[in-house]
């Protein structure tokens, strides 16, 4: 019997974890061999939270500059001004507090301050009839440091993904080099975000491991990763708002938000719902009031209905492990249960599952398929896709 050959990647990371963790900030800065660090968060958190305060007791003097103009969905415009504070005070090392809004603005501020240029000039490009071009990114790049106040995915990842102010775009940029060297999912920390947004940041979470769980090469370590995320997910989710103070379910649902980026550094290649990434990036850069998990809750469902016919023995698998029909069914039978089964449970976690519920009028559905063609995502998709309408055609059936 041939085994097939697959591959393996561990990225460093050093995790801090529990109650009262900050305080190993400094040990991780003389670590580092660092003494100059600038904060990177929203207003939310400078404003609405003791986390500066904390902080600022940790470092001291070392902390020589905050920035707390992230946005929802990191826009270009806050990306360059926190740019601009960063060239003012010189840090040599960035902390990044918040969800995945502050994580991503902190790795595109560190990419432009070293490589210079326009956001533009580092974006993956889509020349016509061709496929993706992600310009190489070889400078290196301050080190920087994760303080997570939601389980986002965003936190240990190689893309970083802004909106185009001027045209509501997404550009996406590559660079290994910008991942943490330190994350810490400290319990207070954790705590500041409200109960939805929590909420919000794990269903996109459960969106992708359970695309991970239909990929058509599925190694053993992979696989791993994600049954132990997918049981987290489904021991925790429903607990979030029945018991917004508990910080162990928050710590959990990082630990699973970690088990899928490890996943997927073992060669996920996100082929199994790349539509419906490619379409949740859209909708949620399009509709501020769709939250991103809201987009995936939408979208999950549909792209499996989509892609069936290119991938019914992975969704078949996913099914087997749901539960979700007997196993002497057809593979048909048990992928459209385990399709079905995923919509229930966004129901469940009382997320949207059609488009009208966050906003979104029947004629933006075009302009939400347009934009999604040239999101780098869709073309890993399983089933090509060559026109935007048949994007429409799927969003219709979930308006």
């Amino acid at each position: 019997m041939v085994t097939k050959a697959y591959r393996h990647q561990s990225t460093f990371c050093r995790i801090h974890a529990g109650d009262s963790v900050l305080y190993k900030l400094t040990e991780e800065m003389a670590r580092l061999r660092c003494d100059k660090a600038m904060i990177v968060c929203g207003r939310t958190v400078s404003h609405k939270t003791n986390l500066l305060t904390l902080v600022r007791g940790v470092l001291g003097d070392k902390l020589i500059g905050v920035f707390d103009g992230v946005q929802s969905g990191s826009p270009s415009t806050s990306v360059l001004e926190g740019l601009a504070k960063a060239k003012a005070c010189d840090p040599d090392v960035v902390i990044a507090i918040g969800g995945g809004s502050a994580v991503v603005t902190a790795r595109a501020i560190t990419i432009l301050l070293s490589e210079g240029g326009t956001l533009q000039d580092h974006s993956t490009q889509y020349p016509a009839g061709k496929q993706p071009v992600s310009p190489r990114l070889m400078k290196p790049k301050l080190p920087n440091i994760v303080i997570v106040t939601t389980p986002t995915t965003a936190t240990n990842r190689s893309g970083t993904a802004v909106i185009d102010s001027e045209t509501g775009h997404r550009l996406e940029m590559f660079d290994p080099k910008t991942r943490p060297e330190v994350v810490f999912w400290d319990s207070e920390a954790l705590l500041t975000a409200p109960a939805e947004l929590c909420m919000s940041a794990s269903g996109s979470l459960l969106s992708g491991v359970l695309a991970g769980l239909q990929s058509v090469d599925l190694n053993i370590l992979a696989e791993g990763d994600l049954r132990q995320s997918l049981f987290l997910l489904m021991d925790n989710l429903n607990q979030i708002r029945l018991c917004p103070e508990n910080s162990k379910i928050r710590i959990e649902l990082c630990a699973a938000s970690y088990m899928y980026n490890r996943a997927a550094d073992s060669g996920l290649t996100g082929g199994a719902t790349g539509v419906v990434t490619a379409l949740a990036h859209s909708l949620d850069a399009r509709y501020p009031e769709c939250d991103h998990g809201s987009a995936y809750s939408i979208m999950t469902a549909p792209g499996m209905h989509f892609n069936i016919d290119y991938n019914c023995s992975g969704q078949a698998r996913l099914g087997r492990i749901l539960g979700v029909a007997d196993t002497q069914a057809d593979e048909r039978t048990i992928a459209t249960a385990a399709a079905t089964k995923i919509n229930d449970v966004f129901t469940m976690m009382k997320m949207p599952t059609r488009l009208r519920e966050v906003g979104v009028p029947r004629d933006g559905i075009r302009m939400i398929a347009e934009d999604a063609m040239t999101d780098f995502a869709l073309h890993r998709n399983i089933r090509p896709v060559e026109q935007s309408s048949d994007l429409e055609a799927m969003m219709e059936v979930i308006w």
